[in-house]
């Protein structure tokens, strides 16, 4: 039996004794993580390895530690209650060393530029191996690597983008808040600071755009970028489907992981003069000293100047009895 399959019929046993507020958080690491990266195995199958990769690909995806926390708690109750049912002998050991990993992920984003492709012919190439390397050589995965990198989204931005998130008098892709289940429906996770974000859809992407718009017949909730079954693409999926681990080693990018195609286009629009406060929308970043790392050493230095001379006056001001009014 699948993990998927065993859920669904022993759901509420999984969930109980849980306070109510409490099957929100699990339920979304059921929904947006175990499921698409574990819920195909059978249950006997989910091992620690099982675990332990399927977290690499969590931390890649750039979840939080509470979700990491919340969703591993939601896995081990399930298989805790397997164990009760008899379908496995005892749970898997509790993974350890996820937090390190974590912490090693947090701290190669203080230079994400180091992490970024080099120019369009490296993505392209990328994009190009990565199809040749799947079954059928199924094209949108490439398409969705493309599109994520030149728009600074994750893949599965991409890939829950809607037709109606297409906004081709302006091009702009709508990168709406993600939700996740609750009773009664959809609850709002109020993610990336609690708004859209409104992202440019550059030119050599509109064309592959308006075809799969009109593939969709008018329907505003179809997807643009599916798998080749039709389902969302994840980047656990993608990461199968396409050998990702052994095509970036043929091209010398080991260091590359989905998540960071993000990082490529952020970086690329901060060289090609995207203001500070403008890339932090399109980012969704909270604290622009974030913002600020995707830009060449020499434009911080010129920021930081700034800053500077900020500080500089208002101390004048305040040493001559005058607050500023206006900053």
């Amino acid at each position: 039996m699948s993990t998927t399959k065993y859920v669904e019929l022993r759901l509420p046993s999984i969930l109980a004794g849980l306070e109510s507020t409490t099957h929100v958080p699990y339920l979304a690491g059921w929904h947006h993580r175990i499921e698409p990266d574990l819920g195909h195995l059978p249950i006997r199958l989910v091992t620690t390895g099982a675990i332990a990769t399927a977290i690499d690909s969590w931390i890649s995806e750039d979840c939080s530690r509470s979700t990491i926390k919340n969703t591993l708690a939601m896995l081990f109750r399930i298989l805790e209650q397997a164990v009760v049912d008899g379908l496995i002998e005892r749970p898997p050991a509790h993974v350890t060393g996820w937090q390190h990993a974590y912490q090693q992920a947090e701290d190669e984003l203080l230079d994400p530029r180091a992490l970024a492709l080099s120019n369009w012919d490296s993505l392209t190439e990328l994009a190009d191996a990565l199809v040749e390397a799947s079954y059928n050589h199924y094209r949108g995965w490439g398409d969705v690597v493309i599109h994520s990198a030149c728009t600074a989204t994750r893949i599965g931005e991409v890939s829950g983008a809607r037709a109606r998130d297409i906004d081709t008098a302006n091009w702009l892709l709508t990168c709406r808040h993600q939700t996740t289940p609750a009773p009664g429906g959809l609850m709002d996770k109020h993610t990336k600071g609690g708004v859209a974000r409104y992202i440019p859809i550059i030119e050599p992407l509109r064309p592959q755009i308006i075809r799969r718009l009109r593939a969709t017949r008018g329907d505003p909730d179809a997807r643009l970028y599916t798998g080749p079954r039709g389902g969302r693409i994840s980047t656990a999926v993608l990461r199968d489907a396409t050998h990702w681990g052994d095509v970036t080693h043929v091209l010398g990018y080991e260091h590359l992981r989905r998540h960071d195609l993000r990082h490529t286009g952020l970086t690329w629009m901060a060289d090609a003069g995207v203001p500070l406060h403008i890339l932090q929308q399109i980012a969704g970043h909270k604290e622009i000293t974030t913002t600020q790392r995707y830009f060449h050493p020499d434009i911080r230095e010129l920021t930081k100047a700034g800053e500077a001379l900020t500080r500089h006056l208002v101390e004048q001001l305040r040493l001559n009895g005058q607050i500023p009014q206006r900053w």
